[in-house]
């Protein structure tokens, strides 16, 4: 797997909906404002069975699990023809520093069409993207289309852990030999947590 950055002078591309080409491919974009979060919503089985015919990463899936990781996501881009899925991509950002991009998947049959170079360009246009420092994406057999659309090999030292099944901690008892206690803090009236309440 290659981890692949690009610096933040990429900024060509106007953010917002666009018709592919006259195949009539629509992009949307599906994001945190009321006007992304009121357009079309995504069909999560639909997107589960593109992962599944063109994403080899993908394979194991759960609805579930994509719906959470894309409540987690700004901006998430869709691609259809008609009423059918054929494209994704979604990104996490912190909206100043680092952003990465994931699960940048197009339908076998609308591969080699500029579709993915559209899914990508429209990530780094968003406005939650376009600002950042770096972005950051991993790849496994595509860094030539990466590179053509401005990243570049990363190499500073990349790490990875990969999580284990974790059990959740209770809150209190002692079946870890751990006791967790709760606590609770009262803010003054204002909400501030530094301001010092003044006395009665």
């Amino acid at each position: 797997m290659t981890v692949l950055a690009l610096a933040s002078s990429w900024l060509e591309h106007p953010y917002g909906p666009q018709l592919m080409n006259p195949t009539s491919i629509q992009i949307s974009i599906h994001g945190n404002t009321q006007e992304e979060k009121l357009s079309c919503k995504l069909d999560m089985q639909q997107l589960l069975e593109l992962f599944q015919v063109a994403a080899f990463w993908a394979q194991d899936r759960r609805v579930e699990d994509l719906a959470t990781a894309i409540a987690h996501s700004n901006p998430v881009v869709s691609a259809w023809q008609d009423n059918q899925l054929v494209g994704f991509a979604r990104a996490t950002s912190d909206g100043v520093y680092r952003a990465s991009i994931w699960d940048v998947v197009v339908h076998p049959e609308h591969q080699s069409k500029g579709l993915g170079r559209k899914l990508v360009e429209t990530v780094l246009s968003h406005p939650h993207v376009n600002r950042v420092e770096r972005v950051y994406l991993m790849t496994t057999f595509k860094e030539k289309f990466y590179e053509r659309v401005g990243f570049q090999r990363n190499s500073s030292t990349t790490m990875v852990l990969h999580q284990q099944s974790i059990e959740s901690v209770p809150t209190s008892g002692k079946s870890t030999g751990v006791e967790l206690e709760v606590i609770s803090v009262s803010l003054p009236s204002s909400g501030h947590p530094n301001e010092v309440p003044q006395p009665n």
